[in-house]
């Protein structure tokens, strides 16, 4: 694969209400209210750049997960990850994906099901960028 740029910009303006925290994080053309995450004084019904992580790397192995389930032939009704990232001190230690999937018609065995995930982990890109353990333990 190519080389691709991929971009993403925050701004903030003064902070709103008095939170000097809060930013909008810009993608595309949307905009996500940010702030830092609760336990540093920021504003919970913001995102935050640690939960944007995880986001991040949820949001990876799902895309990966998805597109092999279909070329194997599988039909996903839904998908749900309720993923966890550990904070140590200074840096990530692990990010924990715990994906639910839901299938449309015959579901397939729980081998090919491990096998799919193992696949989406080796090529998400996030995954493979980062220096802590992704684990994933499916629902």
């Amino acid at each position: 694969m190519a080389q691709s740029i991929h971009r993403a910009g925050v701004a903030w303006n003064g902070g709103e209400d008095g939170d000097v925290r809060a930013h909008e994080v810009l993608l595309g053309t949307r905009s996500v209210p940010a702030s830092c995450a609760l336990e540093f004084g920021g504003d919970e019904t913001r995102a935050n750049p640690e939960s944007l992580l995880v986001a991040s790397l949820s949001g990876c192995h799902m895309l990966w997960f998805l597109d092999l389930a279909r070329r194997k032939g599988f039909e996903v009704d839904s998908y749900e990850d309720d993923a966890e990232g550990v904070l140590d001190g200074k840096r990530f230690s692990s990010v924990t994906l715990r994906p639910l999937v839901r299938w449309t018609g015959e579901a397939p065995e729980p081998e090919q099901v491990e096998a799919l995930h193992e696949a989406a982990h080796s090529r998400c890109y996030i995954a493979n960028s980062v220096d802590f353990p992704v684990e994933v333990e499916p629902s």
